[in-house]
């Protein structure tokens, strides 16, 4: 069961109003993880609980989540699918500056999110490092036991009329709030107002391969962009892939500002054929999915080409479905039945008739040749019980009097 452990903790405005919640992930209820550990294979839990479905059921509505963020978050595109209007990028003061990391906070700060400098302690040392960024910055969450109170108050006074915000971190006891709130202080958290929450969040049930189906769906009806857009965004893995999928092709040589704009560049066509690859080589468990996304991929394009002009592209979706059911090893009838195909490909799918089942029976019959050849030069490496397994799967009769 996919699992992950959310710390929340509340930060309060100076009127002891609730302002926001600061969020930590953990791999268990104990220790820390990050939104870097996503790049690696955790991030569809991780990004998947602090989505704008999930998000209201570990806040109160509209309330201000802060997370925190280092420079490998920040160069990998993590960060496209959240919501600008949610989420305070929570900058860790240990993150590696360089131009690249520079470049990508103000390009966030530019697309409206808004930017927290974490753990700072007012030292000299501490202003040089992030004084690139202080144009850019809205909020200055100070560590009131790591900072001089005289370095608190210059850094105070040289932001003082400015729309930089300051957070008060650490806040252990009454003492400490009243002093903090009368040095000017805008925002406060620590143990004394709030001690952090461990909450549980479980990955979504639903299979990748029906919410991909349901959004081919959405594409061959011809929904809105913002409709595929809401949708996209509801799926953060997905999303996440997407963008990372237009940020590595040469093509597409711009900023990605919005999954609005990878939709429109791309065109419904292209993202269409994106998502057929990404169901074959992402969603499945099946350990031969490689080998049989790069068969379904030359059996879409061996019939996209013989189709007729304006059949091509058709032939080519009707060439990637004709094995999702090997791909999930479920019955084909059942995927159809999440979505509403055209009857060309559909009748291909469900009844092998149709347009285009002659370029089908080609494809079929060329790739069983090749398969044939490899099987017969590997036979003796063939284990006996998968031989068997592959007879009876394809209805084979076996008489057992001749083994």
């Amino acid at each position: 069961m996919n699992v992950i452990h959310i710390s929340k903790q509340k930060i309060f405005d100076n009127k002891n109003q609730l302002f926001a919640y600061e969020l930590v992930f953990k791999d268990d209820e104990e220790n820390e993880t990050g939104l870097a550990c996503s790049v690696k294979g955790t991030s569809q839990l991780i990004i998947s609980s602090i989505t704008s479905k999930e998000l209201d059921k570990i806040l109160l509505p509209r309330t201000l989540a802060f997370i925190n963020v280092n420079e490998e978050v920040l160069l990998k595109g993590i960060l496209d699918v959240l919501d600008k209007d949610r989420f305070v990028l929570n900058i860790l003061d240990t993150i590696n500056f360089d131009d690249k990391v520079v470049s990508k906070i103000i390009q966030y700060r530019k697309r409206g999110f808004r930017l927290c400098l974490e753990g700072f302690d007012s030292s000299a040392e501490m202003i040089i490092k992030f004084r690139r960024l202080f144009n850019f910055i809205d909020i200055i969450k100070m560590d009131v036991v790591l900072s001089e109170p005289e370095n608190m108050k210059k850094v105070m006074a040289k932001f003082k009329d400015t729309r930089v915000k300051f957070l008060a971190q650490h806040i252990e006891t009454k003492e400490d709030y009243q002093t903090y709130l009368d040095m000017g202080f805008d925002y406060f958290q620590g143990y004394f107002l709030d001690r952090p929450e461990v909450i549980e969040i479980i990955g979504s049930k639903e299979p990748a391969q029906i919410i991909i189906l349901q959004l081919v769906k959405i594409i061959k009806d011809d929904y809105s962009t913002q409709a595929l857009e809401r949708f996209i965004k509801q799926q953060p893995d997905l999303s996440y892939k997407l963008i990372q999928f237009l940020n590595n092709t040469k093509k597409f040589d711009v900023v990605i500002t919005s999954l609005t704009q990878v939709i429109t560049l791309m065109g419904r066509d292209t993202l269409l054929r994106w998502l057929l690859v990404y169901l074959y080589s992402e969603a499945s468990k099946n350990p031969a999915s490689k080998t049989i996304l790069q068969l379904a991929l030359k059996r879409a394009e061996r019939m996209e080409k013989e189709a007729s002009l304006g059949n091509k592209d058709k032939a080519y979706l009707a060439g990637m479905f004709s094995m999702l059911g090997s791909i999930f090893e479920t019955d084909i009838k059942d995927l159809m039945k999440h979505i509403k195909m055209d009857t060309d490909i559909t009748s291909l799918v469900l009844e092998k008739k149709g347009i285009f089942a002659e370029s089908l029976e080609r494809a079929e019959k060329a790739e069983k040749e090749y398969l044939k050849k490899v099987m017969m030069e590997n036979f003796e490496r063939l284990n006996t019980q998968e031989i068997i397994y592959t007879l009876e799967d394809g209805g084979v009769p076996i008489d057992n009097e001749k083994f």
